[in-house]
Formats: C-alpha cells, structure tokens, sequence
C-alpha cells in the first residue's frame, strides 16, 4: 500500500506539490493523472525517497522507502527507462541489480521472458528502441517480484501489441492483490487499465475516485435520440428546458433532461422514438473538463483547432 500524508514540495518560491494527501491500496490499478506540470513526477520521486519532501511524509508498505532493508522486494519502480549504462546488455543490467539484492539467475531469466527481451537479451542497451528500453525498465520493476509496482508512463514507445500486452500486465498483477500506481498521457488507454484514479493540478489533489464516478463527476448527463420528427421533438424540449443539437439523420443530442423525462415528453405528444440513450463522458473529455482551470501550460484557444494529442511526461 502507499500513502502519501500531506506532502509538499517547494523550490525556492515554486510550489511543485502542496498539501497532497492519497491511499494506493492493494488489488487495483490506480491512474495517477494530471496535466504537465501537474507534480506527478515529483510526487512519484517523493514516494520513493528520490526527493525529500519540504513537509509531509510518504509511505511505502509500512515505511518509508530508505527504511526497507531490502526495497527491490518491497517497491518495484520505473520513473525513467533511459538512465542506463547503455554499454551493458540488458541480461547484465538485471544481474548487477540482481546482486545488490541477492536475486537468483532464475529469475532474471524469469523477467526476460516476462517482458519480451529473450530475442535481444545479450544486445547492448544503447542499441534499443524506445519500446525495448520500456521493456527493459519494467523488466527491472519487477525483478524483485515486489509487493507494489508504481510505473511513470510505461506504454511510451510500446506499439499495439505491447500496449495490449502491459494492460494485462498490470491488470495480473493487481488481480494477485499488488499495489500497482500508474501515470500515463493515454487516457483511452488508462479507461481501459485503470479501475481507480487519482487526479492532480498544480501540486493539488483533484480526484480521489474511481473512474466510472470521475466520468460521472464530469458533466451533465448527455442524451442520444434519434426519431423521425426531430424538428418537432427538438422544439418541445427546448421548451421543456433542455438544450438541443441536431445531428444529421434525425438525431437530437440533448443536456438538461434526463432520459426519462424526454421519453415522457415524446410519449405525450406521440413522437415515435427509434433510440434514446444516455451518455457518459469518456475519461479523455472528463479529465480535460476537470482539469481545465489546472493547467500550467495553455495554448490559445485557435492553436488548439485540428491539433492532435501530445505524449510525453513532466
């Protein structure tokens, strides 16, 4: 389990991190979001005793992580995949971590084949792909077979296949009740990954929560009807109080009624209905919606039209 108690990072005058305070508990995959700048690295590096909190203390399985005597067993951890002697093949990697703790060659072998590395095992790291060098720092997460996992953004460089791949990863490993903390840019796939998530801007804390409730938290219920007479139904639920975009093939979308009322609305005035169904914000248009006023970094409005989303960490 982690637990983070009101935590707070200052540089100088710059507040990173202020008063955060959140429980990762064992058996689920929680998503750690939040935008650039938001403070998720730094609370990360805090959590593993990288950096020393300006107030507040983190708390790994019982204890700090400088106080467990063999933390590679306890804490599996991957902030940057890259910070390797890229002379070393990856099998030599793992053995000289191995050897601080006493690891077995059995397992290292283990690992190798748990990520994917068997083929390029004995090839110097430097010659790697962003996606092998995930691998490969996963690979290190895990070789203690640690009881909690926190892993910043590792579905960086993964193609299809390895981001379907780590997904059931953590998922198994969740499901054999270990504590798995997890950030990532790629909202669509953290809906699909994530049943938990804790949500910061600005060093704060957002969301506690699970995703369905976030989702939820998001927005007004949006309604989906599609009928033959939607110029008529569109004014009787304008008039009821409801805001109402037409769509092509006569669909109505429709905030500020709920479902049942704008089925009682049609049946009243004999409006056939061929679909009413309600609608959930997805994670993406929910964090960008609770996020809004917690962004560091904004473009204008105009620059932001016909752009594609950006990956990257803090």
């Amino acid at each position: 389990m982690i637990e983070a108690h009101s935590l707070t990072k200052r540089y100088g005058e710059r507040t990173a991190v202020e008063d955060l305070s959140f429980t990762v508990r064992p058996g689920t995959v929680t998503g750690f979001l939040g935008p650039n700048g938001a403070g998720k690295s730094t609370t990360m590096r805090m959590l593993l005793g990288l950096d020393a909190p300006t107030s507040g203390r983190a708390v790994v399985n019982g204890k700090s992580y400088a106080a467990h005597r063999a933390p590679l067993h306890e804490v599996g951890a991957m902030l940057e995949a890259r910070t390797v002697h890229t002379g070393r093949s990856a099998y030599n990697h793992l053995r000289v971590l191995a050897a601080t703790h006493g690891i077995s060659t059995d397992r290292i072998e283990e690992v190798i084949d748990l990520v994917g590395l068997r083929a390029v095992a004995r090839k110097r790291i430097g010659s790697f792909s962003l996606g092998m060098g995930q691998r490969l720092g996963i690979a290190c997460a895990l070789l203690g077979d640690p009881a909690t996992v926190m892993l910043d953004e590792p579905v960086n460089g993964l193609d299809p296949e390895g981001i379907l791949w780590i997904r059931h990863l953590l998922k198994g490993l969740a499901a054999e009740g270990r504590t798995v903390l997890v950030s990532s840019h790629l909202m669509s796939e953290m809906a699909l990954t994530a049943e938990h998530l804790i949500v910061i801007g600005r060093g704060r804390l957002i969301a506690d929560t699970s995703v369905a409730e976030f989702t939820a938290r998001a927005a007004g219920e949006v309604v989906r009807v599609r009928t033959g007479e939607a110029e008529k139904l569109r004014g009787l639920l304008t008039g009821a109080g409801g805001s109402v975009t037409a769509q092509e093939g006569g669909v109505l979308s429709v905030t500020g009624l709920s479902s049942e009322r704008i089925g009682r609305i049609a049946a009243d005035h004999g409006v056939a209905l061929a679909e009413l169904t309600p609608q959930q914000a997805s994670l993406e248009e929910a964090f960008m919606e609770l996020t809004r006023n917690a962004l560091e970094f904004q473009a204008p409005a105009a620059q932001l039209v016909g752009t594609g989303g950006e990956g990257g960490t803090e």
